[in-house]
């Protein structure tokens, strides 16, 4: 597919740095328009961006905490009201922590920012993929996904012990996964793909941010993993590439992969449903 025009808009979720920016780069390189929903404000010494901010190609919408639904609810409405069209939705936020911690609605956060957030910004922004013209969503997944051993909902939402890396960061991941598994068929009536794309190893480590990755991981993310332009890469091709045609796959390595407990898929599903309708839009 020639994305080398005018004309395409690509919604990007933590877009200031890491694969994000890299990915923004990217696609603004190309000639496309970024809308970027960011918890931080892109680097002033970035002259390539702060170029596009001033074109207006790049468009920066801020919002002090993703799992803040209140913040959250302010951000989407101004996109709904600004944006015209979304043809790509990348859900690319998200992030390891060091230890247990809480979304202001009381859930755990890794859970909260890529497993749910996710759901919340697809449904909110949904008429804008309608008007667009490639009307696809990716959703950036993990490998790591692979390593859970014991699964459930109850296991997402509470979480009794943890683990970095391959605890509730792997388990949200594999929700994320597994809900966009489901909700497939459901797009489909809008004509709307949507994937879950594995963007391999990359070195995302960023200077005065505590790692949530065991120290292992850690060093060899620091001495041996490719920058985030590779990541960057995979999420593009996940989009673009040779299963663009596909709807509610998981890809890691170009390749399609089958998920876990993908029985448990429709469930997971619901649960992101009901706490859309009955907390985000109700609160």
């Amino acid at each position: 597919m020639n994305t080398h025009q005018q004309g395409f808009t690509a919604l990007i979720t933590g877009a200031n740095a890491g694969i994000g920016l890299a990915l923004t780069k990217k696609l603004l390189s190309e000639g496309w328009q970024v809308a970027a929903l960011n918890r931080s404000a892109f680097s002033p010494e970035d002259s390539f961006i702060q170029q596009a901010l001033l074109s207006k190609q790049l468009r920066l919408y801020q919002v002090t905490d993703l799992t803040d639904y209140a913040s959250l609810r302010t951000t989407l409405h101004t996109i709904r009201t600004s944006e015209q069209q979304i043809d790509i939705m990348f859900n690319n936020a998200g992030g390891s922590f060091p230890e247990l911690a809480y979304s202001p609605q009381g859930r755990e956060k890794h859970y909260e920012l890529m497993t749910v957030v996710p759901y919340i910004i697809l449904m909110e922004l949904k008429d804008l993929l309608k008007h667009g013209r490639l009307k696809t969503v990716i959703n950036t997944s993990s490998a790591v996904l692979r390593m859970t051993k014991k699964f459930s909902l109850e296991i997402l939402e509470e979480p009794r012990t943890f683990r970095k890396l391959i605890g509730p960061y792997a388990s949200s991941k594999l929700g994320l996964s597994l809900w966009t598994h489901a909700i497939a068929p459901q797009l489909a009536l809008d004509n709307i793909k949507i994937r879950s794309v594995d963007p391999g190893s990359n070195n995302t480590i960023r200077k005065g941010k505590t790692s949530g990755l065991p120290v292992l991981v850690h060093m060899l993310m620091k001495l041996f993993f490719p920058p985030p332009a590779h990541g960057a890469d995979k999420l593009y091709e996940g989009a673009l590439g040779q299963h663009r045609d596909k709807t509610g796959v998981f890809i890691s390595n170009n390749r399609m992969m089958e998920l876990k407990y993908i029985d448990q898929a429709p469930r997971i599903l619901e649960r992101m449903h009901a706490i859309y309708k009955h907390e985000y839009l109700q609160t």
